[in-house]
């Protein structure tokens, strides 16, 4: 199957998911089980489904011919070549193709934002810092020529280009340029495309980054937007193999934003086409490709099933002209069939298991509780039956044993009430020490810090010093989570073992899943700022870029912590809360069905089935939730929560 049918697919699957849940958020509404915090986590998932999006980031140094790849894998249909990709001239600023419902166009940020310290995402929160270009999407030569500023460079002074990070001094030994009085730079630091292809439509993002020096200048593209891609595709040039650049660039970026599993990423060895020699034939060029695939393997150290062997040209070409067979001579589709069956089967994989950890303690409570109620329901209406209601005696012993049970039932208020309050200190605690206040004092130190360092050590050590304070605060919120916990396991086990409630697990707060993140993110941070580019170029603006990147990250993990923290102290005592209403339903009802019980059969007769009559709403909602989860497909996964 082709990537754009997968990727339908993929679309229509998770569109079902959405439905799914939001008839699961109805469901909650309509039997009176919903309650503020957990109809935000539900909407939250909501919006995060509806918004998802697939994205595939393309790296290389210059021309590997990545932008022809792009071109050939999503944008042939076209008849043209959309992006630019002549030689000698490739895309100079990282960029973003995607869909916007809001309209077609190039915004485009000037290279001089470099020099402020507002991070790309906020950038993207101010439309009006961009240069726009409309885009006509009947005409793909308007659309082409608007591309064309995608290339766009510059000449400035060297003074200019050095405050903007963009010269290394180094680097402009080797090429001879050092008494050069002017240096070309790209005209844009960032580039983002809106236009109604079918694919963006259904949710791909393509991220265009432009070689090492780019990857070496933004912090934010290696440790914020290539991480967050679903694959990244690392292009080689099949004549040269793995050069000097290429090592560098894969070691400092592309291994740092896969992590060691190395999910989600292949090595694509362009221009095969150039290594064909019509003396050696067919077998000879099969060969020679092999080899090389086995030496890239060596170099980067991956499985050669990763490597792909294509001819983006060719490919481009072929599906223009409807060419099956140069398509195949191109080895695109060994790719595409990579993208399709690896790439959105994993993404499939990362949203079920974010759906489960983000709602499915919710839908399990919810199965639990209804089938309670449900057994509960139906265990009174057998009790009921077997009695003889004549005996009044007998009527008079039920009477007082249910009042007993309603004394007992205050109690149970009352000790929940007292136990809730204790709860609540102790959780207002935890989600005190994870406040944003107390980020933000680490933060604004350090930034100071940082203000007075001189030399791009000083800076190193801020860094270090912003996260061992960023720590120790998480290691202060381990102690009042593991009370926290204690706490509510103890709430739990009373009104189990005391007044025989079901027991439902409740949902543990953990800081662990935060710790690991934030320990990830210093370590990316310290393999950007200890990777050559880095460390040769020895520029504050990098460094400061890094500094500020990394903020903004722990700043996420830790605001994510922070809410959470307060989601899960409002509603994991709500399945408690929801249990004790149900059982003063129970008893309420049951006091009054005795007292209209007089002794005639009649109305023990009309009791039970109003009884019966009850208990088939009580079937249908546990029912209709079987048929959610089941939409949901997430019925293993609650098998395995109990």
């Amino acid at each position: 199957m082709e990537f754009k049918e997968q990727l339908h697919e993929y679309s229509q699957w998770r569109e079902e998911i959405v439905q799914a849940i939001d008839m699961y958020r109805e469901w909650r509404i309509r039997y009176g089980l919903n309650d503020p915090h957990s109809t935000d986590t539900i909407l939250n998932m909501l919006n995060g489904l509806s918004n998802d999006r697939v994205t595939l980031a393309f790296a290389a140094e210059f021309s590997r011919g990545k932008t022809e790849l792009i071109n050939a894998l999503f944008f042939a249909e076209t008849g043209v070549r959309l992006l630019p990709s002549s030689p000698g001239r490739t895309t100079m600023c990282p960029t973003e193709l995607f869909y916007d419902d809001s309209g077609s166009y190039i915004r485009l940020l000037n290279i001089e934002s470099r020099l402020e310290d507002i991070s790309l995402i906020e950038y993207k929160e101010s439309p009006e810092r961009w240069t726009q270009i409309d885009l006509d999407c009947n005409s793909p030569t308007q659309m082409q020529k608007a591309f064309q500023e995608l290339i766009a460079v510059k000449k400035v002074p060297k003074e200019q280009a050095d405050k903007l990070g963009l010269w290394n001094e180094r680097e402009a030994a080797e090429l001879g340029y050092l008494d050069a009085e002017e240096v070309e730079i790209p005209c844009w630091r960032h580039a983002l495309i809106s236009f109604p292809h079918p694919l963006l439509k259904e949710g791909l993002c393509i991220l265009d980054t432009p070689g090492l020096n780019a990857l070496g200048t933004e912090p934010e593209l290696t440790l914020n937007m290539l991480p967050s891609a679903q694959a990244i595709i690392f292009v080689l040039a099949a004549d040269t193999g793995v050069t000097k650049s290429d090592l560098e660039m894969w070691r400092s970026h592309i291994s740092v934003a896969r992590g060691s599993g190395k999910q989600g990423l292949a090595v694509v060895m362009n221009k095969i086409d150039s290594m064909w020699d019509d003396l050696a034939g067919e077998e000879g060029y099969d060969r020679s490709i092999e080899s090389q695939i086995e030496t890239s393997a060596e170099v980067l150290g991956v499985d050669k099933k990763l490597i792909f062997p294509v001819s983006a040209k060719q490919a481009l070409l072929a599906k223009i002209k409807s060419d099956d067979e140069l398509l195949q001579r191109s080895r695109l589709q060994g790719l595409e069939r990579y993208l399709s069956d690896d790439i959105l089967m994993h993404r499939r994989q990362i949203l079920m298991e974010t759906v489960i950890r983000t709602i499915g303690f919710l839908v399990n409570e919810s199965l639990n509780l209804t089938e309670a109620k449900y057994k509960n329901s139906i265990k009174q209406l057998e009790e009921f039956k077997k009695v003889d209601f004549e005996n009044t005696d007998m009527t008079a012993k039920l009477m007082a044993e249910t009042r007993d049970r309603q004394n007992a039932y205050m109690t149970n208020v009352e000790n929940f009430q007292a136990s809730r309050r204790v709860f609540s200190v102790q959780a207002k605690m935890l989600v005190e020490s994870l406040s944003q206040d107390a980020i933000d004092d680490i933060i604004r130190r350090t930034r100071e810090d940082m203000s007075k360092s001189l030399t791009t050590y000083g800076m190193k050590q801020n860094i270090r010093n912003l996260f061992d304070e960023l720590r120790d605060l998480l290691q202060d919120a381990v102690d009042t989570t593991n009370e926290t916990r204690r706490l509510v396991k103890a709430i739990h086990k009373k009104f189990r073992d005391e007044y025989g409630f079901k027991e439902i697990e409740p949902h543990l707060f953990s800081i662990k899943q935060y710790q690991f993140e934030l320990e990830q993110i210093f370590e990316e941070g310290e393999m950007f700022r200890s990777s050559t580019k880095t460390t040769m170029t020895e520029q504050s603006i990098v460094v400061k870029k890094l500094y500020s990147t990394l903020i903004y990250k722990a700043r996420e993990v830790l605001a994510r912590a922070h809410k959470d923290a307060m989601t899960w102290s409002h509603s994991v005592l709500s399945p408690l809360m929801h249990q004790i209403k149900d059982h003063k339903k129970q008893i309420e009802s049951r006091l009054q069905m005795l007292r209209k019980i007089s002794g005639s059969k009649e109305s023990i007769a009309e009791n039970i089935a109003g009884l019966e009559a009850e208990i088939a709403p009580l079937k249908q909602q546990h029912a209709e939730l079987k048929m959610i989860i089941r939409t949901m497909k997430i019925e293993s996964a609650l098998k395995k929560m109990g």
